[in-house]
């Protein structure tokens, strides 16, 4: 029998050097911000989720991987991220210090959804989360912050659309007139939509359904209800990001997907794939009362997650595996042992090197280099191990010439220097 992979998850191998490249990027920009990574368990309690995300959300009552264990305990695989660090933050007391805590995490997430292009049942996620800070500068910051880090990758026709939500007082006028409104158009509606209507309005703004699309653009938009506080914070991001001239896109119907937000929320948009489909790569916003719901102090939160299984299909280019440096070639037993120890030597040095272990003919092994992606096949035979010497050919443009050992070193970095 042949076992396969679980529908909706995939093996990662032939562009792992893609994944790496975007994890690096990640915590390389993180560390500029000041953010320290966290890494909290992919299984949590179910509750947590519902809790936090909200019961009535798709993600919960559709799409949560649950089951009880053998303890008779509900457990979940994390649907999301930030419920998890909610968790890790008031179990372990962080909140104690009275400073503002920004982490950020990778790491794989699990969701029951149909899959295709981008959407898989086990996707993964970057994401960041601050605590203890309202300051509308911090919600421009981590906007900031994924906008850069879309660009520092090479993904440049990234967009952000964002809306407020308002404080509770705000969300209650607008909820209001909104059931109100769709109330007149009951009918029209699917069961899904209705349901949402009654136990969770605000998500027949994210409906997909083409007749609510249309009812929408007549609906009231929250951004009419908004309180004067409420107001002036949401305007306050939209100034923080103007001084940093990212542009943006104020959508009056835009709420996320989890119930714990309030005020800010944003999207990441981005063509997906060959036929592109404009999609959200990523999104956040901020829960201020996230922590204080999961049992913690009353602390502000605000962060973001980005699919990094869309982000790899939204680029348009991509960042191949470097391959290596240098491909060691012996061409005859008795100077194996000097490659061998030529292997560590260029090792030792930060050159990425491989060695022919198998004795295969000079051609065989050429042909191998090239498929490594090397840059130099050194060749070694009788002649040099007696002149304590290398044959370095350079596989791009054919050009070998013999480089005694003892200034090899200097010589590959020579070449490295003069490519770049």
């Amino acid at each position: 029998m042949v076992y396969k992979l679980v529908k909706g998850t995939s093996d990662i191998i032939f562009n792992i050097e893609n994944w790496r490249y975007l994890e690096e990027k990640a915590k390389e920009l993180c560390s500029i911000y000041g953010y320290k990574e966290i890494r909290t368990p992919i299984i949590e309690t179910a509750e947590l989720y519902r809790r936090s995300v909200g019961q009535y959300t798709d993600i919960v009552s559709k799409e949560m991987y649950a089951f009880f264990d053998k303890a008779e305990r509900f457990i979940a695989l994390r649907p999301e991220g930030t419920a998890g660090v909610v968790r890790a933050y008031i179990e372990n007391k962080i909140y104690s210090g009275n400073r503002i805590t920004k982490w950020y995490y990778i790491g794989p997430m699990f969701r029951y959804e149909r899959p295709q292009a981008g959407r898989s049942r086990q996707f993964h996620q970057f994401g960041v989360e601050v605590f203890n800070c309202s300051d509308p500068m911090l919600d421009a910051e981590i906007i900031a912050l994924g906008m850069k880090y879309f660009d520092s990758i090479g993904l440049y026709d990234v967009k952000v659309e964002l809306n407020s939500l308002g404080d509770v007082e705000s969300r209650k006028k607008y909820i209001a007139a909104l059931v109100s409104y769709f109330e007149k158009y009951e009918k029209s509606l699917n069961e899904d939509d209705r349901r949402r209507l009654q136990i969770n309005p605000l998500r027949v703004l994210d409906s997909k359904d083409r007749k609510v699309k249309e009812l929408l653009a007549t609906a009231p938009k929250i951004t009419s209800y908004l309180n004067e506080k409420s107001q002036t914070y949401f305007l306050k991001v939209l100034a923080y990001l103007d001084a940093l001239d990212i542009s943006y896109e104020v959508n009056p119907y835009l709420v996320r997907g989890l119930d714990y937000y309030q005020d800010t929320v944003f999207e990441f948009v981005a063509s997906l794939g060959s036929n592109n489909k404009v999609c959200a790569i990523g999104g956040g916003g901020r829960y201020d009362k996230l922590v204080l719901q999961l049992g913690g102090p009353d602390v502000a939160g605000v962060g973001f997650g980005i699919g990094l299984e869309r982000v790899l299909l939204s680029l348009t280019r991509s960042f191949l595996d470097k391959g290596i440096t240098c491909y060691i070639i012996p061409l005859e037993e008795k100077v194996r042992l000097f490659c061998f120890k030529l292997l560590f030597l260029l090792r030792e040095n930060n050159i990425r090197t491989d060695i022919a272990f198998e004795n295969k003919k000079l051609k065989n092994n050429l042909k191998t280099a090239l498929n490594l992606k090397a840059k130099f096949a050194l060749i070694i035979g009788e002649e040099e191990l007696r002149e304590d010497a290398v044959q370095v050919k350079d596989l791009k443009t054919k050009i070998q010439e013999k480089v005694a050992r003892t200034k090899l070193v200097s010589f590959l970095r020579v070449g490295l220097i003069n490519e770049k």
